[in-house]
């Protein structure tokens, strides 16, 4: 909240055991008083991707849960990563077991394109679970938005190939097959 705004009271009816509830909820969670946790419940709300401007920069994660030996899965991620590297400002992958790996992945961008991502990722045979979540960002300077690493990609727009470390088939092989632009595999290069 603005330190401008005017605070604004307004009623709320709703039935004394879901009061009840609610109040016990906002001494668990440490609220001082119910506008608050209710301030917070409605920022949740208005945050919730389905309820942002498309064309809105927003910042945030999606959180996805996967098989990593369906198919090409990891593959075809790596190349959706790729594909919206201008959004993703981060990932983070970690092994649950032998077959599930969760990733989180930073991003940053306007609501549509991270919606885009998103649901291009959830609809991937092997992805369990992909969700979205944003929080609003002041689109006052935008250029904090745009790659600014100090380096140029020459590999944009063409085939090249990856020394990634993975090591899912246990055999300590530093190599990571996988596909760009042209559809050849890295092994296909050599």
């Amino acid at each position: 909240m603005n330190e401008k705004e005017t605070l604004v009271r307004f009623g709320i009816s709703m039935p004394q055991s879901l009061i009840e509830q609610f109040d016990a909820l906002i001494v668990d969670q440490g609220y001082d008083n119910r506008s608050e946790a209710v301030r917070d419940l409605v920022r949740r709300a208005l945050l919730a991707p389905a309820h942002i401007v498309s064309e809105q920069l927003a910042a945030g994660t999606i959180v996805m849960v996967y098989d990593h030996h369906v198919s090409d899965l990891p593959i075809v991620l790596t190349d959706l990563q790729h594909d919206y590297h201008q959004e993703i400002n981060s990932t983070l992958h970690i092994h649950l077991n032998h077959h599930q790996c969760l990733e989180v992945i930073v991003v940053r961008g306007v609501v549509r394109r991270l919606r885009e991502l998103q649901q291009r990722i959830q609809v991937l045979k092997g992805v369990a679970y992909a969700e979205l979540s944003v929080t609003h960002v002041d689109g006052q300077d935008q250029t904090a938005s745009k790659h600014t690493g100090g380096h140029e990609h020459a590999h944009a727009g063409s085939p090249h190939t990856h020394d990634h470390r993975h090591e899912h088939d246990g055999s300590g092989s530093p190599k990571h097959d996988h596909r760009h632009d042209d559809g050849a595999s890295d092994d296909s290069r050599q």
